[in-house]
């Protein structure tokens, strides 16, 4: 059932429907569970919107070198995610949580975290990078300080902001990090940052097309 509403709502993207409603359509039709609704709702794209991704997704030997734009918050969440067995490698190619979590929410883990993310930023060669944090999200200010020493420990050169609007700020960049469609659609590349440190964690994202071969 699943297959079928995939290849449905597929369908519909393809022929230019807006996902909102291309997807309540389908997952009424099949009476999908709010679990499939939401599968679907992250990882399933038109042809045209997979191809753009594939075009603009860099390896990791293509950060030497640039200036990154990372969405703090959605990196984190995913980075999470991906540990905990809850994402999933999405059919643009991106990795996408599937925790159904609004906002981040500091945790124990929070520091850890960042530590591997910067670690990994530091042997990729970038230039420089430039965290974007939500000021409206609680305790984000003691982010923005955890990921700064993190910086300072590692020596990457960086800025770490506080903003209203990061979706607005990285918009603004060449090269991102997030998994954010908004984001992605505005700019020329995007690195998959939450799953290249999974991967360095021995940590992979299990593939949606797994999925839907078992249903």
């Amino acid at each position: 059932m699943l297959l079928d509403a995939y290849r449905d709502l597929k369908y519909l993207l393809n022929r230019g429907y807006r996902k909102k409603y291309a997807l309540e359509f389908v997952a009424n039709h099949y009476r999908l569970t709010k679990g499939e609704r939401y599968l679907l709702a992250r990882c399933v794209f038109s042809d045209e919107w997979v191809d753009e991704v594939m075009r603009k997704l860099l390896r990791p030997e293509e950060l030497r070198g640039r200036v990154l734009g990372i969405d703090g918050f959605n990196v984190l969440i995913t980075l999470e995610s991906l540990l905990e067995g809850r994402a999933i490698l999405c059919e643009d190619g991106l990795v996408r949580d599937l925790k159904y979590q609004g906002r981040y929410r500091l945790n124990e883990c929070t520091e850890r975290l960042l530590g591997d993310i910067v670690r990994a930023l530091g042997e990729l060669g970038v230039e420089k990078v430039v965290f974007f944090y939500g000021s409206a999200v609680p305790r984000s200010g003691e982010v923005k300080r955890l990921t700064e020493e993190a910086l300072i420990r590692e020596e990457v050169n960086s800025e770490v902001r506080l903003v209203k609007s990061p979706d607005f700020e990285l918009k603004a960049f060449e090269t991102v990090a997030t998994a954010d469609i908004g984001i992605i659609s505005k700019v020329s590349h995007v690195f998959d940052l939450a799953a290249y440190v999974g991967r360095l964690a021995g940590q992979e994202a299990g593939g949606f097309f797994e999925i839907l071969g078992k249903t």
